[in-house]
């Protein structure tokens, strides 16, 4: 029987494998082991494809109905030097057959494609786990060029572990060498090798990656035809090789989800399906003003893809230029969007505080990467939650929502934009790298499901003069939402101006009156206020003294450090925050249940800040900026720590 798990007890044996009693594979005399989880790590040059390696054994395994979530890491620069610690790119996948809420802290297999990827992974690997290396790249220079004086398959610094010498470049060529390719064409497909290896070893699909493989090569089928053959020589030579005589089986996860139609997605094609949705929702064109930034491109790239639903996609030639043709676009009545990261938002901050003075829906994405200044473009970090909330000249409130998965990425956009259509606001969205570039199953939601976001434009005028006469005054509000009216340029009788210069209530009239500009700001702050957010929800089955209070995508290390403490007997309660401007109502009374407050961030501290000033809470900050996420096991001894304390 296959292993089964709770959910708490899955995500708690990071690093760890179970295995039932072995059985004969489909009547060989190869060794099966059945796992309930595994966490494997590709790695190599970045021109080694590890990433296109890594995406498709997780299409495979996403597939198969496995429960998984994946890391892919690669440098900033477009070919980085061969064959160097900097230049190594990976791909983690962690796959299992109960829910599970990481990439995992260590991997239990690592593929190394050259002496680079090994040494800049081997501290990852725990003691006996497997080690899969190409020995073609191993020369002496190779090894030289990243510090190792000998060979590390050699001189007995990885006993320990369990090291599989494949010579993958050669066997590539050798299982190529009728196809009439050039060395360097031949090599290029030895990932498809390791891939074919790996799909044998854990028992993956292998139709779909020959259909991808024919698909994304179709103009060259010479090239297709080769890779597809690199593949299956990959999984032939685990299959008869004396050197692997154990595979192992993942079984489909047991789920405590809805039923329903499942797909691997990652957060910024999650976050791009959540606009389309918008869009229909609201039953309004969609545009997106942008100009190409990592980690944010993706979105920009995937909804021009998607004309036939109303989209618009404008590639513009900065990123100011990008927000003001987003804005121009509300204002004609577009629901719009610009996309960008945090460098982007530095430059659109004055365009920002104009879609705040004239009150239209915009949706500014911030995919947040290590900063400051061109930071660590490819990599993940949470330090733009100060510049969302306060990075602009004046009094300018913006509402503030964070995804906490890569599949939530979707929700939150649809969420964001009911709060920009219905307060005449623009709303940042803060995702980050990690989401955007990490994946996880989501459920396709029925359309039913969605919610209604249909707005009312205004169509008449709506003030009568003192002599009779009915005008159109732009900026009388609703006196629930205080929103403002919306008026499609064009509309007859509804000719409004329009500008960054203070307005005056209810007119819009130009206004230095000091009166009325202290009412408009403190008007624009209650608008935000008084925007309607779900109360955050406190997971707390012990009455536990401790909270630990997250946001954006520390939710899933958070949730499986908690999972850890509780199988151990440590009570500790956890909440996490979706909105961060305006704060739920709730929330200072949920703090001041607890004796001690801990908030983990990808930052120095800006989440902490914001509550300590706000609900005079002693909160204490948790924090790091490595460019990666939080690992559970690191994060769990933390939180005991303050548990103990």
């Amino acid at each position: 029987m296959t292993s089964q798990v709770s959910s708490e007890a899955g995500e708690a044996l990071v690093g760890e494998q179970r295995s039932a009693p072995a059985t004969p594979h489909h009547g060989t005399e190869k060794e099966v082991r059945r796992l309930d989880r595994v966490i494997i790590r590709f790695a190599g040059d970045s021109g080694d494809g590890m990433q296109l390696t890594g995406d498709r054994f997780t299409s495979e395994t996403a597939s198969f109905g496995n429960d998984l979530s994946t890391l892919p890491n690669f440098p900033a620069e477009i070919r980085a030097p061969a064959g160097t610690l900097p230049g190594v790119s990976s791909f983690q996948l962690h796959f299992a057959d109960h829910d599970i809420l990481t990439p995992g802290d260590a991997p239990n297999v690592l593929v190394a494609m050259n002496p680079a990827a090994l040494k800049a992974n081997i501290g990852d690997v725990p003691r006996g786990g497997e080690i899969i290396v190409n020995t073609d790249e191993f020369a002496k220079r190779a090894m030289a060029k990243v510090g190792y004086a000998t060979s590390p398959l050699e001189d007995g610094s990885l006993d320990g572990y369990r090291v599989h010498p494949v010579p993958l470049t050669t066997l590539t060529l050798e299982a190529l060498k009728d196809f009439g390719l050039s060395r360097k064409e031949a090599e290029r497909s030895k990932n498809m090798f390791a891939l074919g290896l790996l799909s044998w070893m854990y028992h993956r699909p292998t139709e779909g990656t020959e259909t991808f493989l024919r698909q994304k090569f179709a103009k060259k089928p010479e090239i297709a035809e080769a890779n597809v053959a690199a593949f299956r020589a990959g999984w032939n030579f685990g299959e008869t090789t004396e050197d692997f005589a154990v595979s192992y089986e993942v079984a489909p996860a047991t789920r405590a989800f809805p039923t329903g139609t499942y797909r691997n997605i990652s957060g910024n094609l999650a976050l791009s399906y959540g606009l389309i949705a918008a869009g229909r929702q609201a039953d309004l064109p969609l545009y997106l003003g942008s100009y190409p930034i990592t980690p944010a491109s993706d979105i920009l790239h995937e909804l021009s893809k998607h004309k036939n639903f109303g989209v618009r996609t404008f590639q513009a030639e900065d990123e100011i230029a990008g927000i003001g043709a987003a804005l121009g676009a509300a204002f004609g009545g577009s629901l719009a969007v610009t996309t960008t990261s945090g460098p982007g938002v530095a430059l659109k901050s004055e365009t920002i505080g104009l879609a705040v003075s004239l009150e239209l829906p915009l949706l500014i994405v911030d995919i947040q990467r290590g900063g400051p200044s061109t930071g660590l473009p490819t990599k993940t970090e949470q330090a733009d939650l100060l510049q969302a909330m306060y990075g602009r000249n004046g009094e300018a409130p913006v509402p503030v929502v964070a995804p906490r998965t890569p599949a939530d990425c979707f929700d939150a956009a649809l969420d964001a934009a009911r709060i920009a259509l219905t307060y005449r606001t623009p709303v940042f969205l803060l995702s980050d790298g990690y989401l955007a570039n990490g994946s996880e199953p989501w459920r396709i939601p029925d359309v039913e499901e969605l919610p209604d976001l249909r707005t009312q434009f205004a169509t008449t005028p709506n003030h009568e003069l003192a002599d009779g006469t009915e005008v159109f005054w732009p900026y009388k509000r609703d006196p629930e939402t205080l929103a403002r009216p919306w008026a499609v340029p064009g509309t007859p009788g509804l000719e409004h101006r329009i500008g960054g210069i203070e307005k005056q209530d209810g007119t819009g009239n130009i206004s230095y009156d000091p009166a009325n500009h202290d009412f408009m700001v403190r008007t624009r702050q209650a608008k935000i206020d008084g925007i309607e957010v779900p109360d955050v929800e406190v997971d707390d089955p012990d009455g536990a003294a401790t909270l630990v209070l997250g946001w954006g995508s520390t939710y899933g290390p958070i949730t499986a450090a908690v999972r850890r403490l509780r199988r151990d007997g440590s009570p500790i309660a956890q909440a996490h925050l979706r909105h961060l401007n305006p704060f739920p109502k709730n929330l200072g009374e949920v703090l001041r249940r607890y004796e001690k407050v801990v908030v983990p961030e990808m930052n120095l501290g800006q989440l902490a800040t914001l509550v300590r000033a706000k609900y005079l809470v002693d909160a204490r900050s948790h924090t790091q900026v490595n460019g990666m996420p939080f690992k559970a096991e690191q994060l769990a001894a933390a939180l005991k720590e303050v548990i103990d304390a």
